[in-house]
């Protein structure tokens, strides 16, 4: 049935706001009653969400790359591994926390379908290009305080054994390692030492937390330092071995 001459007024705006053709613009009018605003509000969302399946059917087809062969999740042996070599990164790389942080990842070296697919859209990467592309900027979110904090605080979990409330004492030091390497600590070797000499026993998600609030606010000297502060036991035992030790970085 041919158009009305009012419906064809409208089919040409709508067609000249949205720079669509014909074929699909008559959809999006029918659809709106030949309301334009409602219209046009309508191609649009239609097109968004063509995009967004779009974009999830080529992550999925990414995550089958480096999917196990007998479980539907990305494991360290194979996808992990393989994934890492396409990104030219290391797998013990300190980005790779942070990429595992993006998809929320519940346990290290493994990620489920969703993670995978969720953590990419949270990066905005959609191909193995873009993945290489954005390494230097995943990089750079250690350094912004607020992140690094989240990111911190996210390894604990992320690092722990399934069904453990404390993080195993060996996989503690690595990660303190991890997280403050290149100088982000003055202390991190005496703390490493401090520990393997007085604790060698799990850590409590509390001394974790609690300890990145001794690093960002005690200075190396330790004049800042209040004995009589809340810090759990085992950094106030860190202070005295300090001290019995005269440790403390000269400023």
């Amino acid at each position: 049935m041919p158009l009305s001459k009012a419906n064809y007024h409208k089919l040409q705006q709508f067609k000249m706001k949205t720079g669509a053709n014909k074929k699909d613009s008559l959809p999006a009018l029918k659809s709106s009653d030949w309301d334009i605003v409602g219209a046009i509000s309508y191609f649009y969302n239609k097109q968004s969400q063509n995009e967004s399946e779009t974009n999830t059917r080529i992550l999925e087809e990414l995550y089958k790359r480096y999917k196990d062969q007998y479980q539907d999740m990305i494991l360290v042996d194979h996808g992990i591994t393989l994934l890492c070599d396409d990104i030219h990164v290391d797998p013990q790389d300190i980005v790779m926390l942070v990429v595992s942080w993006h998809m929320k990842a519940a346990n290290m070296c493994e990620f489920t379908k969703e993670e995978f697919i969720s953590g990419l859209k949270d990066m905005e990467i959609d191909s193995l290009e873009k993945f290489r592309e954005r390494v230097p900027f995943i990089r750079a979110e250690l350094e912004d305080e607020k992140k690094f904090c989240e990111i911190y605080n996210f390894a604990f979990g992320w690092a722990k054994e399934k069904g453990k409330k404390c993080l195993g004492f060996d996989t503690a030091i690595s990660m303190w390692q991890l997280l403050f390497a290149e100088n982000r600590w003055p202390l991190l070797d005496q703390w490493c030492e401090f520990l393997q000499a007085r604790h060698n026993k799990s850590i409590t998600k509390d001394t974790w937390c609690q300890l990145l609030s001794f690093v960002r606010t005690v200075d190396a000297q330790l004049s800042n330092y209040d004995p009589e502060g809340s810090w759990p036991y085992l950094i106030d035992e860190f202070v005295d071995y300090l001290t019995e030790h005269t440790t403390i970085i000269n400023g």
